[in-house]
């Protein structure tokens, strides 16, 4: 890393937030959310378990408002799903030819 490129510290990230949406679940679910050191060890936690790192200050700044294990709110199922659209296309993309493909989401 050359000395002008920014570097990334403790409290540059500002705030991460993390979802999961199983099976069962009626919407995605804020399964972490934090700040500074937090919102660090959030980012990379998922990128040690292999987990896509999406980032979205705005989005990140509404899902910020939603309490922790709380399903997120009908208000932002749009934008949760467009976030989700773009993360299946990652998954297919990377997915060896003839190998198996994640389910489509249930309509």
């Amino acid at each position: 890393m050359s000395p002008s490129e920014p570097r990334e510290t403790p409290t540059s990230r500002g705030a991460a937030v993390a979802l999961s949406y199983g099976d069962n679940d009626v919407a995605p679910r804020i399964v972490a959310k934090g700040y500074g050191q937090i919102a660090d060890t959030i980012v990379r936690t998922a990128r040690e378990h292999g987990l896509y790192v999406h980032e979205s200050r705005e989005l990140v700044e509404l899902l910020m408002q939603v309490d922790l294990d709380a399903h997120i709110p009908p208000q932002l199922y749009a934008a949760v799903a467009e976030l989700l659209a773009w993360l299946y296309g990652l998954e297919a993309a990377a997915a060896p030819p003839g190998g198996p493909t994640a389910p489509a989401p249930a309509s």
